[in-house]
């Protein structure tokens, strides 16, 4: 049996209160996170035993319940606590964490029934060391590529809210050839975000970063890194910008919880310093908060 196997065979995932193996880690195919993408998710990262930013991660993922409005009835420090036991059991302190709530079982119509037994599953797998003697866990910067499919706009599917429908996600992906993400617009054309990650670039006027206004997942890592430029006196600027501005840009990174920091390279073909300056600057004050967040302390 390969490395691979061998690690997948031993995995402990959190099911519905409950350690169990792989083999146990089942989910019923009438839940309606299957049937209809149902549900809300969260993908948190661990250094050291400790969850970054959680708080601002339980946040996200009460909005999110609440636009589904799926009344989980689980407290936060319920929900932390079976992810700090998913972590030992697996003997893991530098990790990938995803959480998973759907509206469980429920009979097979579309509308939603207000009484909710969620479905609430924690899985996690190791990720290399972070802060300031961690290593990035990306191959080399990205390329990123503008694609066709745009972003669900707000009035129909609000940015917000982190569920399980990544279809648009998915067909954006689809469309990359060569690139690592695609740099997703909105409906009026305007850069919205990557596929899975927030998109920023440095001109002379500072660091930009689409606005929230428009169909933009608030990322807390993009929030993160928006504080640390604020505190390193760092213009900035939140606004609506086309992939041409993105193209001509000096510096270009993309943000999400796993990549933290991730450099870009080329954009629709054209390259641009990877990293350069602010980019390098911000990843090491990322890795300082990082350092004094989860390991220091």
């Amino acid at each position: 049996m390969s490395d691979t196997n061998e690690a997948a065979r031993e995995r402990l995932y959190h099911v519905n209160g409950s350690l169990v193996t792989p083999d146990e880690a089942t989910v019923s195919v009438d839940d309606r996170g299957f049937r209809y993408g149902d549900g809300a998710f969260e993908t948190l990262r661990a250094y050291g035993g400790t969850i970054f930013e959680a708080e601002a991660h339980f946040d996200r993922l009460e909005r999110t319940c609440s636009t589904l409005g799926l009344d989980h009835g689980l407290t936060r420090e319920d929900l932390s606590s079976r992810i700090t036991e998913t972590l030992a059991a697996n003997d893991l302190e530098d990790a990938y964490v995803r959480l998973s709530i759907t509206r469980g079982v429920q009979p097979g119509k579309l509308t939603p029934q207000p009484t909710v037994e969620p479905t609430v599953v924690i899985w996690v797998k190791p990720l290399a060391r972070g802060g300031l003697e961690g290593t990035p866990v990306w191959e080399g910067p990205a390329t990123l590529q503008t694609v066709k499919t745009r972003r669900i706009p707000d009035a129909a599917l609000p940015a917000g809210a982190k569920t399980h429908n990544y279809l648009n996600g998915i067909l954006a992906r689809k469309e990359l050839h060569d690139a690592d993400e695609a740099l997703v617009r909105d409906l009026d054309g305007y850069v919205a975000e990557g596929a899975t990650s927030n998109v920023f670039f440095v001109d002379d006027a500072g660091l930009h970063t689409p606005t929230l206004e428009g169909s933009v997942l608030p990322g807390i890592t993009r929030e993160a890194v928006l504080e640390l430029a604020g505190e390193a006196s760092i213009p900035v600027h939140e606004g609506w910008y086309e992939p041409e501005d993105v193209r001509k840009a000096d510096e270009v990174f993309l943000t999400n919880t796993t990549w933290e920091l991730r450099p870009v390279e080329r954009v629709d073909g054209l390259e641009c310093e990877a990293p350069g300056p602010v980019t390098a600057l911000l990843s090491r004050l990322f890795a300082e908060r990082v350092e004094r967040q989860c390991y220091r302390e």
